[in-house]
């Protein structure tokens, strides 16, 4: 039987773009990134690519219940056995990157209770850090204190100021360097726009791209005909950043929903798939491998389910 509630994602080994010091400087980044160190992503040994897949239902919601035959993988077109199989929930890492600029200014009670939902789901040893964005990112709280030292600094926040989402992104990243588990997420709560960041999408894209990090999002864009440049590329660029590493964004239009995604998201970081098959030996010329995964459910083929997973992942 087919369980609707928590799942999860991933992606070979690549390096963070380098990044020069009055960069870092300029986001506040309290941990020196080490632009030769090298980042695990869809985990490949000499053995296995292991793949991990969030499988959710046409409402949205995960899907538990699957077993082995109910899925199908693919590298480079090419049918793939699975060879190890697996479903559970382990500890994780992760980054909450929270909006507290001027245009959050009338949804900060519903972002805090959003944070307290999301924490709510959460399993006891998962660690945590968060990071405010407005002008500027700066680390809000992080492992090494409690949930509740994260939630009352957030409380005593006053929101103010521009978007620099994609520098608070980066500061997120880095700061996943030196997560305490190999499973690492990221969590961005914002209406989208980005009108203050130094860095730019394409490189924020390439990054994550290549790191072993899940971005998920939850963009509260609001109904309306009148939508600046920001909002309009802000909106398409939380999409492709959650799609290219194996999340999603859960696009809300109310204030009142932002807190049942914000627990949907915490459930489906709690549960992953995890499949396993043997690749094929690299060519001198292949450096990125495309990874294809379909799901044909046995205990029901008609249903509509839609597996979220890593699309890509790159030979070191």
């Amino acid at each position: 039987m087919l369980l609707v509630a928590p799942a999860f994602a991933q992606t070979t080994h690549s390096c963070f773009p380098a990044i020069s010091s009055a960069d870092i400087d300029s986001v506040h980044v309290n941990v020196a990134p080490n632009a030769d160190a090298r980042v695990k992503a869809i985990h490949v040994n000499v053995n296995l690519t292991l793949v991990p897949v969030t499988v959710t239902d046409s409402t949205g919601h995960p899907v538990l219940g699957l077993q082995k035959n109910d899925f199908a993988v693919f590298e480079n077109g090419a049918s793939q056995e699975i060879h190890h199989f697996s479903s559970e929930d382990g500890p994780i890492s992760v980054g909450l990157i929270v909006d507290v600029s001027g245009s959050m200014k009338d949804k900060l009670e519903s972002l805090r209770s959003a944070v307290d939902q999301f924490f709510l789901n959460a399993n006891p040893e998962d660690d945590f850090f968060a990071v405010a964005v407005s002008d500027r990112p700066h680390i809000l709280g992080n492992a090494s204190q409690s949930i509740d030292d994260i939630q009352k600094h957030l409380g005593l926040i006053q929101p103010a100021g521009n978007t620099a989402l994609l520098d608070a992104i980066y500061l997120g990243a880095m700061q996943l360097q030196h997560a305490g588990y190999p499973r690492r997420a990221l969590v961005i709560i914002s209406d989208g726009a980005d009108n203050a960041s130094r860095y730019h999408f394409k490189e924020i894209k390439s990054m994550l791209e290549e790191a072993d990090i899940e971005v998920y999002a939850i963009g509260l864009f609001e109904p309306g005909l009148l939508k600046s440049y920001e909002e309009i590329v802000g909106k398409k660029h939380l999409f492709e950043l959650t799609a290219a590493t194996g999340g999603r964004t859960i696009a809300i239009d109310k204030l009142a929903a932002m807190s049942n995604a914000a627990a949907q998201i915490s459930l489906e970081l709690r549960n992953q798939y995890i499949l396993g098959y043997k690749p094929q030996p690299t060519l001198a010329d292949e450096t990125r491998r495309k990874i294809k995964v379909r799901l044909t459910p046995q205990s029901d083929p008609s249903l509509l389910l839609q597996a979220h997973y890593k699309k890509a992942y790159s030979i070191p």
